[in-house]
């Protein structure tokens, strides 16, 4: 499980508690879980249809059914393993915590990196210790395959499955995905209790659910609620099209089972939002799509691998749509093409909008990830882009995570009048000390340019998708511009499209 990681409160917070703490960065098996949360009256019907009684005017299912059925495959996964804890003063958790902060999108590209955090620890003055944690997860095989989720099993030296006759079984890790959180571990035993499997596509918003595990240890507790929404891309790395419901999620149900009103398993129950470490009625769930998927790799090769494009993308806001003359604020803006990767060989460049992969729609920049996470390398897909004023259609064919690509090999600042930026070219080194083949060196940034955050040092690779080389062809983009431009900035490594309003 993962320790709860505070951020802004513009931000979210996962809430990945721990009973105790495990792996070096304080993951611990007890993460999510299930909160003792009220159940709705008279809550709902699954496998056999039964008699419902009306809530405020609607239909609400009875979860008895599903809960008697399907209870006794979900299980208590208790972890012993051993963590990394510094023998210095405390002062390093406070400074760790501080580290953990993180400003809003654009003012996080634009941190300056290099060299640690202030306060961060510099030597490895750390001895392991002895920690325990728990979680749930739920039976998928009579002979004892098990899924969960991989920040449950993290760090762990022995693993022990509870069921809910009271049996303790000792537990093999056979594999875990740190990248989709989702773990499969097997107990020696046969003719047990299994769940069956939903498909995320027949799930709807607005669903009835239930959750079953063991929050804060009180094992086979039963909570419901709702679909509030599906594809929720979060800010933790994932490629994880999340399912976010309203289903009372406390530490200890991480890894359990979340169920629709039918007894499917739709999704494993993972994180939460939170800004107090607690429940506070969002919560996030793996879709069993991804999950299965996990599995499938798992039992067969003890591995997983994931597919890979080769792009850095971004949202669509209304300024970027203005700027690239799109009709809508939708789709995934390409702000930088890794060099010899799959993307660059299909012929996708910065300044792309992908509206579409395979035919299905990409509204946010988060649709892109998840819709990749479930292709396979080597898989071909089909791209639809918008590029300056048209669409073009790509095929690209995807590569593994991990595989490594080809690698690519002074005039007088003049002020930008609308965006306050001073520009000069750059020269011959400098270019081939970032990278790039093109671009403008930032010399000062005022107005517009500096309230977007832009910031001396910057350099500008594009201006509405299109390369500049000079401060006349950022000029004459301006000029054409009528309500905003997008400008494709590098800053170090980093590379994002910023929108600046004109005017």
């Amino acid at each position: 499980m993962k320790n709860t990681i505070q951020w802004p409160a513009s931000r979210l917070v996962m809430a990945l508690l721990a009973a105790g703490a495990l792996g070096g960065a304080g993951v611990s098996a007890v993460q999510l879980g299930l909160a003792h949360a009220q159940t709705p009256p008279a809550l709902v019907a699954a496998a056999s249809p039964v008699a419902s009684a009306p809530v405020g005017g609607v239909q609400a299912p009875d979860f008895s059914a599903i809960t008697e059925r399907y209870g006794p495959a979900v299980v208590n996964i208790s972890v012993v393993g051993t963590t990394r804890v510094s023998n210095e003063s405390d002062d390093d958790d406070d400074a760790d915590a501080g580290a953990q902060e993180m400003p809003p999108a654009i003012a996080e590209f634009f941190r300056r990196f290099g060299g640690p955090m202030p306060g961060q620890r510099q030597g490895p003055r750390a001895q392991e210790t002895p920690t325990r944690g728990q979680g749930s997860g739920f039976i998928v095989s009579e002979d004892g395959v098990i899924l969960t989720n991989a920040h449950v099993v993290k760090g762990a030296k022995e693993v022990t499955v509870k069921l809910t006759d009271r049996r303790e079984l000792r537990a093999k890790v056979l594999g875990s995905d740190p990248r989709t959180d989702v773990a499969v571990i097997k107990v020696e035993a046969k003719n047990l209790p299994v769940v069956k499997f939903g498909r995320m596509a027949d799930l709807k918003v607005g669903e009835w659910v239930l959750a079953i595990g063991s929050p804060f240890g009180f094992e086979n507790t039963v909570t419901a609620g709702v679909v509030s929404a599906k594809g929720r891309t979060l800010p933790d790395d994932s490629a994880v099209p999340f399912i976010q419901t309203d289903v009372a999620i406390n530490p200890g149900n991480s890894g359990g089972p979340l169920f629709n009103a039918r007894g499917e398993v739709v999704g494993i129950n993972s994180q939460i939002y939170s800004r107090t470490g607690g429940y506070q009625g969002v919560s996030f769930a793996i879709p069993v799509d991804v999950a299965i998927r996990i599995r499938d790799q798992i039992v067969a090769t003890g591995k997983v691998e994931h597919a890979r494009l080769g792009v850095v993308v971004q949202e669509v806001n209304q300024t970027l749509a203005d700027s690239f003359k799109l009709d809508r604020p939708e789709g995934a803006l390409v702000s930088s093409v890794e060099k010899g990767g799959p993307a660059e060989r299909a012929g996708l460049q910065p300044g792309d909008v992908i509206r579409q992969v395979n035919g299905q729609r990409i509204v946010s920049s988060g649709d892109l990830p998840a819709l990749i996470a479930l292709a396979s390398p080597g898989d071909k897909v089909s791209i639809d882009v918008w590029r300056k004023g048209s669409t073009e259609k790509l095929q690209a064919q995807l590569v593994k995570v991990g595989d490594k690509s080809a690698k690519a090999e002074g005039d007088k600042p003049a002020d930008q009048g609308k965006l306050g930026l001073a520009l000069r070219p750059l020269q011959p080194q400098e270019r081939e000390q970032i990278g790039a083949e093109s671009g403008l060196l930032v010399q000062d940034a005022r107005g517009a340019a500096a309230r977007a955050g832009v910031q001396q040092g910057d350099v500008l690779l594009a201006v509405n998708g299109t390369s500049v080389r000079s401060v006349d062809q950022v000029r004459e983009a301006v000029a054409k511009s009528d309500k905003s431009v997008a400008l494709l900035i590098q800053r170090g490594e980093q590379r994002i499209f910023v929108p600046i309003r004109l005017g």
